[in-house]
Order: C-alpha cells, then sequence, then structure tokens
C-alpha cells in the first residue's frame, strides 16, 4: 500500500503518541518501572447503558454510516452483574496494614487458637484436683425382731467417711502433662496468626496486581478509542477501507471486555481478600507496591532460619516433651493409691456410739499398666519420627516455593532492567519512524502490543514474587481460614491408664 495519506498518518500517530507519553510519564527513567501509575480515567460507559437488543450490526446492507465506532458488550437477560468500578482513586483506599489490623480482631480461627489454649489449661487444672472425699449412710441389721416381738432399728447406724489418697506424685505428673499440651497449643496458635497473616499478605499483593492489570487494561482502552476514532476519521475522508474500520471495531470491542474482565477479577481477589479480616469492606483501591522491599532472600538462609523457628517445629518439639511426661505418668500409674474410710454410729446393742476406721489398697498383681506404658513408650518414638517427618516435609515445601520465589524474582528483574525499557524505545522509535512514512502501521501496533504484554507479564511475576516470598518468611505456613489445629497431632497414640 503506498504512504500517501501523510495527514491521517500525523492524526493517527498524535493520537498514539499521547498513550505513549502516558506510559512514558510513569516511567521517567529506563528501567523504574516501579512507580505506582496515575489515577485511571473514567470508565467510558456503563453497564446500565447496555443494550441488549440484537447484533452488533443487525443490517445485512451497510451504508457508510454503520462503520462507526462499536457499541459496548451486550449482556444477556437475567444476567447479575456489578455496576463498573469506580475509577477514582481519591477515595479512601486500603493499606495492607488496615487489613492485618481488622484480621487480628476478627479472624475467627485466632480466637479458636486462642481458645486451645484455654482448653489444655482447663485439662491442667482438672487433671491436678485431688479426688471428693465420699460420705455414706451405713446400717446393719435394720428391722431385726427383738423379744416381744417388735422390729428393731438394727445393730449400727451411722455415717461414714472415704477418702483416697493418691500416691507417686500422679496429679501432679497429670498436671503437667497437660501443660505440656497447652505449650503445644501455645505454638500452634503463634502457627496460626503466620498462618492468617500470610494468607492475608498474599491476597493483598493479588489484589494490588488485579489493580494494576486494570489500570493497564483501561490504557489499552483508551489506545483502541483512539484507534477507531482515527480509522472511522479516515474513512470518511476515504483514506481507510470499511475492513480497516471493521478491524479497529473489533479492537475496540476486546478492549472493552478485557477491562470488564480485569474488574471482575480484581473484584473477586478483594472478595477473598476480604473474607480472611472476617468483616464486610467494600470494594475499593488497595495502596501498596509489589516491588519488593528487601534484599533476597538466600536458600541457606530460609533453611536456617525455618528449621530453627519454624512454629510447626516447635509445636513438635513441645510435644516430645509432653510424651516424655506421659511415659513418666504411666510408668507411676500402678502405684496403689490408699483409701481410708472412717466414721461413728451408734450400736443399739451396745447402746452406745462407736467409731468406723478402715483402710484399703489395691493389691497390683495382675495389672501394674504394662500395656499403656509400652502404649506411651511408642507415641514417644513416633513423635521423635514425626519431628524428623516435619523438618523434612518443611525443606521438600521450602525448595519449591522457594525455586519460584527465585524464578519471579530473576524474571521481573529483567524485565525491569532490559525488557521494558527496550520495548519503550522501539516503539517510540517506530512511532517516529511511521511519523516520516519510514514504516507502516501494522509494525507501529506490533511494537505496541510488546510493550504492553512485557508490563503486564512483569505485573504477573512480581505478585509471584511476593507471593512466595511472604511464604518463604512465613514459615511455609498458609491457609488463613482452615480450622486451628489442637495439641494432639495425627497419628498421636494418646496413651490414658483408663480410656474414656
Amino acid at each position: 500500500m503506498k504512504r500517501r495519506f501523510s495527514k491521517s498518518r500525523m492524526l493517527l500517530a498524535l493520537a498514539l503518541t499521547g498513550t505513549a507519553s502516558l506510559a512514558s510519564a510513569q516511567r521517567p527513567d529506563p528501567g523504574k518501572t516501579f512507580v505506582p501509575p496515575p489515577p485511571v480515567p473514567e470508565a467510558p460507559y456503563g453497564l446500565s447503558d447496555l443494550d441488549a437488543s440484537g447484533p452488533l450490526f443487525p443490517d445485512a446492507q451497510l451504508g457508510d454510516d454503520a462503520y462507526s465506532m462499536a457499541p459496548p458488550p451486550v449482556i444477556v437477560d437475567g444476567q447479575v452483574v456489578d455496576g463498573p468500578m469506580s475509577q477514582d482513586f481519591n477515595v479512601v483506599s486500603h493499606s495492607l496494614s488496615d487489613f492485618l489490623a481488622l484480621a487480628a480482631q476478627n479472624n475467627p480461627t485466632l480466637r479458636q487458637a486462642r481458645l486451645q489454649i484455654s482448653g489444655e489449661t482447663a485439662k491442667a487444672l482438672q487433671a491436678g484436683l485431688y479426688p471428693n472425699p465420699t460420705l455414706s449412710y451405713s446400717g446393719e441389721q435394720i428391722g431385726l425382731d427383738v423379744p416381744g416381738d417388735k422390729d428393731s432399728p438394727g445393730e449400727f447406724q451411722g455415717l461414714l467417711v472415704e477418702q483416697r489418697f493418691v500416691t507417686a506424685g500422679k496429679l501432679r505428673l497429670s498436671r503437667e502433662k497437660y501443660m505440656r499440651r497447652a505449650h503445644v497449643s501455645e505454638h500452634l496458635a503463634i502457627a496460626q496468626q503466620f498462618r492468617v497473616c500470610n494468607d492475608v499478605r498474599v491476597h493483598f499483593y493479588r489484589s494490588l496486581a488485579s489493580q494494576q492489570i486494570l489500570e493497564l487494561r483501561h490504557e489499552l482502552l483508551k489506545t483502541a478509542e483512539d484507534g477507531a476514532v482515527t480509522a472511522r476519521e479516515l474513512y470518511n475522508q476515504g483514506q481507510a477501507t470499511r475492513p480497516e474500520v471493521r478491524r479497529s471495531n473489533i479492537t475496540l470491542q476486546r478492549a472493552r471486555l478485557d477491562v470488564l474482565t480485569a474488574e471482575n477479577h480484581y473484584r473477586d481477589q478483594f472478595r477473598q481478600l476480604v473474607s480472611l479480616v472476617g468483616v464486610d469492606v467494600a470494594i475499593a483501591p488497595v495502596t501498596g507496591s509489589l516491588m519488593p522491599e528487601t534484599e533476597p532472600i538466600s536458600y541457606q538462609q530460609a533453611v536456617s532460619t525455618l528449621l530453627a523457628e519454624s512454629p510447626e517445629l516447635m509445636a513438635a518439639r513441645a510435644k516430645l516433651a509432653g510424651d516424655r511426661v506421659t511415659l513418666q505418668r504411666e510408668r507411676v500409674e500402678w502405684v496403689p493409691d490408699i483409701v481410708a474410710r472412717g466414721g461413728s454410729g451408734y450400736n443399739f446393742d451396745a447402746k452406745e456410739t462407736v467409731a468406723v476406721a478402715g483402710v484399703s489398697i489395691e493389691l497390683p498383681v495382675f495389672d501394674r499398666n504394662q500395656g499403656t506404658i509400652r502404649q506411651a513408650q511408642a507415641d514417644l518414638m513416633r513423635q521423635q519420627e514425626e519431628i524428623r517427618r516435619t523438618e523434612l516435609n518443611l525443606q521438600r515445601r521450602l525448595a519449591s516455593t522457594y525455586q519460584q520465589y527465585l524464578t519471579s524474582l530473576q524474571i521481573a528483574t529483567e524485565y525491569d532492567r532490559v525488557i521494558i525499557p527496550e520495548a519503550e524505545m522501539a516503539y517510540e522509535e517506530l512511532l517516529e519512524s511511521y511519523k516520516d512514512n519510514r514504516v507502516d502501521w501494522p509494525d507501529v501496533l506490533s511494537a505496541q502490543h510488546d510493550l504492553f504484554d512485557a508490563r503486564l507479564t512483569q505485573i504477573q511475576q512480581l505478585e509471584m514474587v511476593r507471593r512466595n516470598e511472604v511464604l518463604v518468611r512465613g514459615f511455609m505456613l498458609h491457609g488463613g481460614l482452615d480450622a486451628a489445629q489442637g495439641s494432639t497431632p495425627p497419628g498421636h497414640i494418646d496413651a490414658n491408664p483408663k480410656p474414656r
């Protein structure tokens, strides 16, 4: 095609120069792509104005006036859709610290974790309580016939008190056993705090990335609108063909649908974030940066910190200490307690008040708690292997997460350092060449798409960097709405001398 329409080229180039200047204004220096973008302009249409009456081009034969800008997307009757998101970024926005504060106060799993501690402490209190005494009434030979054919009140009637005296420090060991479990619950509560905070951080960065992608889609929509307007003006001047106008309408419609998709995705991510904090928060912009704020994490540093400070591992070690106390408790279970009984009553035969006393003790001839002791020993050895299993499982999870963190960080760094600056310069140079009639318009569009694709990839990679960084620094814990764990881990053999 001959390059004879210099005026039309100039119109199209001027339209895109504004878009290029908008993108370049966000990055004043090559490689500085992490500067937050400016406010997004108001959406060009509202969903309430969408027309569902028919196809985009219902007429079989189209006149020249039919080649106007494409109408907004059609919404099916009865389809439930949210209204367009407000692009007024001067409204109240939310930061990461806001969501963390709300989650600390309202996330139900944190209260569950605290109640787990209270429950184990209550068990310790109950386990150390001394047994209650027993008060009983005793009567012997009541109603026995006596001379005179009369019923007698019996030989003896009186009140007796019985008390069990616990030996071998059983109550002390029982209380210590459950206090150890309460200590395990404390570590698990810390782990639950990390789960909640990590999930809040991950979903916050996902929402932030979705918001930046939405802003990028609005830039693409503005470019598509400028292109459609320019194509229509060129067609009216006889300098563009009908297929060119159709292609510009297709591009515009796809850009609008991309904006709708990005808005829906942001709503989804924001609502998932709100579900973690436990209170309703209206959809609004989030403020923050996807740029990592600390130095890159080394694998050795991550491993050493994980194995030394992981709440899961500390809970497993505390459980081992509790199992040692459990074994001590079961080893003294067979030592018999002393049961003493005493009281007073009236002997009707002797017609005087008498006293009653007695002592009993169980003889451990057959049952010396042998099975429960072996059960406690087995659970102690099982817990030793549980610690090792936890260590290996943490290292396995860390290896996969760290690989994703490192790969995403390397990709995001190179996009910021090389790819995006090169894409910007290529686009600007091709745009200048187009103004001078040295390249065709498709070459400029291709360079522009490469630039936006690079920026989109950079946002996605930075979101992955943040997500994996949170997990690496947060001891690989996630699941902020999973029920808080108790002090008894899966596979635990709960030794009890008298199962109940």
